[in-house]
């Protein structure tokens, strides 16, 4: 009996000591990955002013079945917009999940830029962009993008900005938090496993889901519709 709780103790010892290293990393990666992009997180005006930026890069969010973007996803895309009426980029490259054919981000990304009016061949669509890394990852590969300002809410665009950073992309983020929004405490937890995530993943680099014909940023918007 003896023995046993002797060896009890030394098991939780040891599975505490795991526990304790483990959080220690995670905290170690967070701290790195935002302590990297942190300096990149720039103002509508200062990104206004940099320059030879190819395109302001929306990534995408969740799209209601009734066809409305989420709150999250219509503030970005109202920053996105703002950007390119401030001249930071001659183009939009909104990048989200399409991979059903009965949702579609990128498709109702695009409608509502071209409701505030924006001309078709001044917005594409990345629609296989089902990961923060493999929107950057496409952006680079199939767009040819080489300089981008990247818009999503703050918590996620530090680990968009590593990851661009990571793969040779020349970027900088612009904020789209308009809102307090729902369910934000739980979506700041998991991004911190998600850093973790794309640390790993930007160290080893796989292909995305999908790649496919480049089709250059500086060319029309028009050759990624799909209708």
């Amino acid at each position: 009996m003896v023995k046993n709780k002797k060896w009890l103790r030394r098991v939780v010892r040891v599975l505490l000591c795991l526990v304790l290293i483990g959080a220690a990393l995670l905290l170690s990666i967070n701290v790195y990955v935002k302590g990297s992009a942190a300096g990149r997180i720039i103002s509508a005006e200062e990104a206004a002013a940099l320059g030879d930026v190819d395109c302001v890069l929306v990534l995408g969010c969740l799209v209601h079945n009734d066809g409305r973007p989420s709150e999250m996803l219509q503030d970005r895309l109202e920053r996105g917009i703002e950007l390119y009426g401030l001249d930071t980029a001659p183009k939009l490259l909104l990048s989200g999940d399409h991979g059903q054919r009965d949702y579609n981000e990128v498709g109702v990304m695009k409608q509502y830029a071209l409701a505030a009016g924006i001309a078709s061949e001044d917005v594409f669509m990345d629609h296989a962009g089902f990961s923060t890394y493999e929107s950057m990852y496409r952006a680079r590969e199939i767009f040819g993008v080489e300089k981008a300002v990247i818009v999503t809410q703050e918590y996620h665009l530090y680990r968009a900005l590593y990851i661009a950073g990571r793969l040779g992309i020349d970027a900088y983020g612009v904020a789209s938090d308009q809102h307090v929004y729902r369910g934000q405490f739980i979506r700041e937890a998991r991004e911190i496993l998600a850093r973790c995530k794309d640390f790993v993943t930007s160290l080893y680099q796989p292909l995305p889901q999908y790649l496919g014909e480049a089709i250059p940023i500086s060319g029309s918007g028009d050759l990624t519709n799909d209708y």
